[in-house]
C-alpha cells in the first residue's frame, strides 16, 4: 500500500538563506493577513463568500501595489500555498469542523511551503527557489536520501529559532504481519495508561521535571523592559525550555504507540475530548502535559500505515463503573475510589484495570458487531 510520509529533519540556514528565510516568512504572513481582512469585510459588509480564484487574484494586485513591492522579491508558491490553507481554513469553518481563521503572528512557528516548482532535489541536496546553497540538512543516520522524490516542501522557524524541513514523499508500506493480539488501554493522570493485561505505563510528568528551571526563566523574563533586546533573549530562553519538554513529551509518545502497534493488532481506546477536560482548572495543567490526544493520533495514523486497527468506543461508556465479570454498573463511582468491589458478585476491581478490561470487550464487540447503542458506541475504523 502507498501511502504519504513527511520526513522531518532539522538543517541550519547560512546567513543569506536566513534573511531570505526570514523574507519569506514575513511575506507569507503578510499576504495571509491581507487576504483573510479582505474576505471577512467583504462576508461581513456584502454576506459574499470569497473562493480561493477570488483571493488569488487579489494576491496578484496586492504584489503590483508600489506599497506592498516586497511580496515580489520572495518566491511566489508559499504565497500561493498559504492561500490554499486558508481556504481549507475557510471550508472547514463552513462546515462546522473548526473556528473562524485567525491572523498569523510573527511570535510563533513560522512556516512556508514549496510545491514541486519552487524546489530542486538531488543527490540528497535540497535547493529552494531564489537560494543558491543547498539547505545544511543534518539527516538520520543511515538516511541520506529520501525513498522518492518529494512532492512539497515545508520549511518552518519555531519559537526557540530552530529550522525544521519537512518533506512529503509518497512511500510502498508493507503491513505487518497478523498479530494474534488485541489491548484495550485506560487513559489516566497517575499512569499514563493501564493496558487490559495489567500493563502500567507511569505518566513521566515532563512539565514537572522541569518546573523549577521554567519558573525561574519566566520571571526573569517578566522583569524585562518590553521591546528591549533583553526581553527578546529572555523569552528565547523560555521558549527553548518549552521545546525541550514538548520534544521530550513527544518523542515518549512516539515510543509507546510504536510499540502498542507493532505488538497488537487491534487497539482499543475511548474517544476523550481533551479540550473540554482542560476547561476544569484543577486539573488542566496535568490533563494538557499527559498529551493523550497526540498519543490517539498517534496510533490513529500509525494502525492505517501498518494494517493495524485502532477501535474509539463512545465517551460515555462507563468503563469504570461497570463489572468487568458480571456486567452490574454502579450508580456512580467518585475519581478519589480507586478500588472497589462489585456489590452483584463481590469482585474486587482495580479502577484502571477494570476500565481497561470493559474498553478492549466493548471495542471487540463493535469491531465484530458494527454495534451503535450508548453503552458501547459507535466506531470509526482507521
Amino acid at each position: 500500500m502507498k501511502t504519504k510520509r513527511a520526513y522531518r529533519y532539522r538543517f541550519y540556514p547560512t546567513p543569506a538563506q536566513e534573511v531570505l528565510l526570514a523574507q519569506t516568512f514575513g511575506c507569507v504572513r503578510s499576504a495571509y493577513n491581507t487576504i483573510l481582512a479582505w474576505r471577512t469585510q467583504a462576508y461581513e459588509s456584502e454576506q459574499k463568500r470569497i473562493d480561493y480564484k477570488e483571493a488569488s487574484a487579489q494576491l496578484t494586485v496586492l504584489k503590483k501595489d508600489p506599497a506592498r513591492s516586497y511580496l515580489n522579491e520572495v518566491s511566489c508558491v508559499p504565497l500561493q500555498q498559504c492561500l490554499r490553507h486558508q481556504q481549507q481554513a475557510f471550508t472547514n469553518f463552513f462546515e462546522k469542523r473548526a473556528g473562524y481563521p485567525a491572523m498569523k503572528s510573527k511570535k510563533y512557528r513560522q512556516s512556508a511551503e514549496f510545491t514541486a516548482s519552487a524546489f530542486t532535489y538531488r543527490d540528497g541536496q535540497l535547493f529552494l527557489a531564489k537560494c543558491k546553497e543547498p539547505l545544511a540538512i543534518r539527516w538520520t543516520k543511515g538516511r541520506e536520501t529520501l525513498p522518492s522524490m518529494p512532492s512539497t516542501v515545508t520549511v518552518s522557524r519555531d519559537t526557540a529559532g530552530r529550522y525544521f524541513v519537512s518533506l512529503l514523499c509518497e512511500v510502498e508500506t508493507p503491513p505487518l504481519p497478523v498479530s494474534p493480539r488485541t489491548t484495550g488501554i485506560d487513559l489516566g493522570l497517575k499512569a499514563l495508561f493501564v493496558t487490559s493485561e495489567g500493563e502500567q505505563i507511569d505518566n513521566p510528568r515532563h512539565t514537572a521535571k522541569y518546573a523549577a528551571r521554567l519558573a525561574k526563566a519566566q520571571r526573569a523574563l517578566s522583569r524585562k523592559q518590553r521591546g528591549s533586546k533583553n526581553r527578546a533573549k529572555a523569552r528565547h530562553k523560555v521558549a527553548r525550555l518549552h521545546a525541550k519538554i514538548a520534544d521530550t513529551r513527544r518523542d515518549d509518545l512516539h515510543k509507546l504507540s510504536h510499540r502498542l502497534i507493532h505488538e497488537n493488532q487491534v487497539v482499543c481506546v475511548e474517544s476523550l475530548a481533551v479540550k473540554n477536560m482542560i476547561r476544569y482548572r484543577s486539573q488542566s495543567k496535568a490533563i494538557a502535559d499527559t498529551g493523550w490526544g497526540e498519543l490517539v493520533r498517534q496510533l490513529e495514523y500509525k494502525a492505517a500505515w501498518t494494517g493495524r486497527q485502532l477501535v474509539k468506543i463512545d465517551r460515555w461508556f462507563p468503563s469504570s463503573k461497570r463489572c468487568s465479570c458480571c456486567g452490574h454498573t454502579l450508580a456512580s463511582l467518585p475519581l478519589r475510589v480507586r478500588d472497589w468491589t462489585c456489590p452483584a458478585c463481590g469482585s474486587h476491581h482495580d479502577r484502571d484495570l477494570n476500565a481497561a478490561i470493559n474498553i478492549k470487550a466493548a471495542g471487540l464487540a463493535v469491531l465484530a458487531l458494527g454495534e451503535n447503542v450508548r453503552g458501547i458506541g459507535q466506531v470509526p475504523l482507521s
